[in-house]
């Protein structure tokens, strides 16, 4: 189905996602062990991401590296939709147009980029500072299509974990309806401090049955 998609969007880190998908989809199972890695490695440290000695947007950067093809921005042109936000407007900017890798892999760092928790320099993107742009879009809807959302907090989205609750309580962040629920509070403590390896193994194969479940109440799954 991944080959029938023409565009692809996302903020903070559904942008790497986003363009892994897009950009290097024979590399998925190269990311996954990277983000093991790179969790462990953020778990490993004092504070986590927010220890003082830690460069997290440098082992970032490195990943994104390592897995980028020579030509991401090429085939990334126009297809694929980065949110992030200008730390001086606070606005959001969705980015489509990348004239070089080195300027894509720019757009994705800035829209990973979380102040204070992965460093005190927000990125430099074309004279400007810019972060994470899941503070102002954090599921940015396609300009043509049907977008189907992804997240991995329960709300109202196509694809995400489905918290039964006693009430149905929503709260708007970042243009998008997000439940209210113990769960959700800890999905966002995880995303902060990530857990052990077998507990992300155990949000990978939830993700995957979410999918799964949309996919086939849509009839457009598909057995490989």
């Amino acid at each position: 189905m991944v080959k029938r998609v023409k565009c692809f969007a996302g903020a903070s880190a559904g942008s790497l996602v986003a363009t892994v998908l897009l950009t290097a989809p024979d590399k998925i199972k190269e990311s996954k062990e990277f983000l093991y890695a790179f969790s462990e490695d953020v778990r490993k440290q004092k504070v986590g991401a927010m220890t003082p000695t830690y460069d997290f947007m440098k082992n970032l950067r490195g990943g994104i590296e390592s897995i980028l093809p020579a030509n991401a921005h090429e085939i990334a042109e126009h297809r694929l939709y980065v949110s992030i936000t200008n730390a001086k407007s606070r606005k959001n900017c969705l980015v489509s147009h990348f004239a070089s890798r080195e300027e894509l892999i720019k757009v994705l760092l800035a829209s990973s980029y979380v102040p204070l928790y992965a460093g005190i320099k927000a990125i430099d993107y074309k004279g400007e500072k810019w972060f994470d742009g899941g503070f102002t879009d954090s599921l940015p809807l396609l300009p043509t299509g049907r977008t189907i959302t992804v997240s991995p907090f329960s709300g109202r989205i196509d694809i995400c974990p489905q918290d039964k609750t006693h009430w149905d309580l929503y709260v708007t962040f970042a243009k998008h309806s997000l439940l209210l629920s113990a769960a959700n509070v800890r999905r966002l403590n995880q995303a902060l401090f990530p857990p052990r390896q077998e507990k992300m193994e155990t949000i990978f194969q939830d993700g995957y049955k979410d999918a799964v479940n949309f996919l086939q109440l849509k009839n457009w799954y598909e057995h490989c």
